[in-house]
């Protein structure tokens, strides 16, 4: 009997042993983490992404890009690296990851090279990319509660989009086989935007194929998403059905038709989803750059727009604990008491054409305080051609006749001194398209 007991008492504190190998292993990936619907860090506290993408591997040297979007409130970079099968290969992650740290940014690493893959020719698979991961993994390894690794950037291109749902899943699967235990994200096809639903249908089979179950979905949203319906009802989807999700890249509504950015920033504001906009500067078509020439000085329509503005990223950014954020309500920041200024607020006004075609047009008009700060900004020109506006962004803006005003919004009105802000705004015209002059005035 003393000898079954003693049997019994091994078999016991091996099952004991394999549960605690069993939560160690469980618990190994204990940095940045999938909680429900939400990313948390190892301490359990909410992380909502607010940030940027930045082009790395096209533009290796901008390495200041890190302290920049950090200083106007970011607390994610997403930053591009290559493969080599298209760019790169990039062979700096340590560094990267480096500069993340120092800034105290977390650190969304995406492969590039798999964008479009079955309608672009020389993209890359999800496989070829899970193994650059593999061949990078001594950089990665121990940085979990810093990198989050988005496997490949928008991955299937509109030709058979469903391949994505088996690429996808073999693509974690490998990940984890090989050890991997940071967060994973995977963007939708349809060069990103699911417009075929194919990452919306098959969600789960996707967090599901995760053994950790940490992976989120990102969703890039352009001009599918261009009205407030298609936008909310997407959102809707994913809420409803408990599925973690990010807005991984997304533009501004500067022309018609194009994506609804403002909805875009207000619901995932009211839902807690993190998102990162595109891009912030080197762009082909500098439409969507966010800071000209990479010079933060230099903020764009979009640039102020994502960063100065209503839910945007310095109003609703909580850096992460993992570098002493606090996760607690800022607390208001107190009114200055005004300081009588020497002289009257000045401001001046420049115009530009950014953009012409046959019957229309797109300007710019960047606003640029005098001597002393000012709180509001006002900018009236007239047309001597029979240009009309047609609408504007960052601005409101009226028309008489050929008198244009423009007047500031609620969040660039104010503007330090020899501070700038822009606005633009969509035009028709017919014959000749000359550049009227303009009036600022201030208060």
């Amino acid at each position: 009997m003393r000898r079954r007991l003693l049997a019994l008492g091994a078999a016991v504190l091996a099952a004991v042993a394999s549960v605690l190998v069993y939560v160690q292993s469980a618990s190994a990936a204990a940095g940045l983490h999938v909680s429900g619907t939400k990313i948390v860090e190892a301490n359990g506290r909410e992380f909502i992404m607010r940030g940027v993408n930045h082009p790395h591997v096209w533009y290796t040297n901008q390495t200041s890009s890190f302290a920049n979007v950090k200083a106007l409130g970011a607390n994610t970079v997403r930053v591009v690296l290559g493969s080599g099968k298209r760019w790169g290969p990039s062979t700096d992650v340590a560094n990267v990851i480096s500069l993340c740290k120092q800034n105290k940014l977390i650190c969304v690493l995406e492969v590039h090279d798999t964008t479009g893959y079955g309608e672009e020719s020389a993209a890359a698979s999800l496989d070829e990319a899970a193994d650059y991961w593999i061949s990078q993994k001594s950089a990665l390894a121990g940085q979990e509660n810093y990198v989050v690794i988005n496997i490949g950037n928008e991955p299937i291109g509109n030709t058979n989009a469903g391949q994505w749902t088996a690429a996808t899943a073999n693509a974690i699967k490998k990940m984890r086989s090989n050890g991997f235990e940071h967060l994973l994200m995977v963007d939708a096809p349809n060069w990103g935007q699911d417009w075929q639903y194919v990452m919306r249908d098959n969600a789960q089979t996707i967090l599901d194929a995760d053994t950790r179950h940490n992976t989120v979905l990102s969703i890039h949203m352009y001009s599918v998403f261009n009205t407030a319906a298609g936008i909310v009802d997407y959102l809707n989807r994913f809420q409803a059905n408990g599925w973690p999700l990010v807005i991984g890249e997304f533009g501004w509504h500067f022309g018609a038709n194009e994506v609804d950015h403002e909805t875009i920033l207000s619901e995932a504001q009211s839902r807690g989803l993190g998102y990162l906009g595109w891009s912030w500067s080197g762009n082909t078509d500098p439409i969507l750059d966010m800071a000209t020439g990479f010079d933060p000085n230099q903020l764009t329509t979009w640039g102020q727009r994502i960063f100065n503005g209503a839910n945007g990223i310095k109003a609703t950014a909580k850096e992460a604990t993992i570098y002493g954020g606090s996760t607690g309500t800022p607390s208001p920041t107190p009114t200055p008491t005004p300081t009588p200024t020497p002289s009257p607020n000045t401001c001046s006004a420049t115009y530009q054409v950014t953009g012409q075609w046959g019957g229309g047009f797109q300007a710019e008009v960047r606003v640029t305080a005098g001597s002393s700060a000012i709180s509001g900004w006002t900018v009236t020109w007239a047309f001597a051609d029979g240009q009309t506006v047609t609408n504007a962004w960052n601005a409101t803006v009226t028309s008489s006749g050929s008198n244009v005003t423009a007047r500031n919004m609620s969040y660039n009105g104010s503007l330090g001194a020899g501070a700038g802000t822009t606005f633009g705004f969509l035009g028709s015209w017919n014959g000749s398209n000359s550049v009227p002059t303009l009036s600022c005035a201030a208060r």
